[in-house]
């Protein structure tokens, strides 16, 4: 696809009223294989977004082509001290990674880009926009270790990975991946 790619950043308000493009972009991407999301996993998804956009220090990103029509999107927020993410882990990790204060860590939840629009740069731009006032040491995410497109960006971009989990019950083995922000200027 041609033509400019806007990404606004937005805060919880903001992305609870675009809540129907973040629909849009997550229901298309994550339909496709490996993810095969049902209707009923989209809706799933949409009801923890209800709640996360309340965060305030929920942060997201969305872009658009010039006509306004959605393309990606990218979402997340720093864990709470008594966050679970680490507890999905099927190998422990150590405490000093496990730690968390409220601020230390920003989970980034979801980040998607529509088919015709992947390999233009568009995941990395949200991923900014979305990371851009945090004032978070580093980034956390899960990704499946199937999609390859997905974890070669997520590498290039500095993500390690330190553990594997299952995220959600009957979930598959997702790789447990950190971005280290400050040797970043982050």
């Amino acid at each position: 696809m041609t033509g400019t790619i806007a990404v606004e950043r937005m805060d919880g308000a903001a992305a609870a009223r675009a809540e129907p493009e973040f629909r849009l972009v997550y229901a298309e991407a994550f339909a496709e294989p490996p993810y095969d999301k049902t209707s009923d996993s989209v809706d799933a998804n949409f009801r923890r977004f209800r709640s996360q956009v309340r965060k305030k220090t929920f942060s997201a990103a969305l872009a658009r082509t010039g006509d306004g029509e959605p393309v990606g999107i990218a979402y997340g927020y720093p864990l709470s001290p008594s966050t679970g993410w680490w507890d999905r882990l099927i190998t422990p990790v150590d405490d000093e990674l496990r730690r968390e204060d409220g601020r230390r860590t920003f989970g980034l939840m979801e980040l998607a880009v529509r088919a015709p629009w992947r390999r233009l740069g568009v995941a990395r731009q949200m991923h900014e926009a979305a990371l851009a006032d945090t004032t978070a040491e580093r980034v956390l995410l899960n990704a499946r270790p199937d999609v390859k497109a997905a974890q070669a960006a997520y590498r290039s971009w500095g993500y390690r990975k330190v553990g594997e989990a299952h995220p959600w019950e009957g979930a598959v083995l997702h790789d447990v991946m950190v971005l280290d922000l400050r040797g970043s200027g982050g």
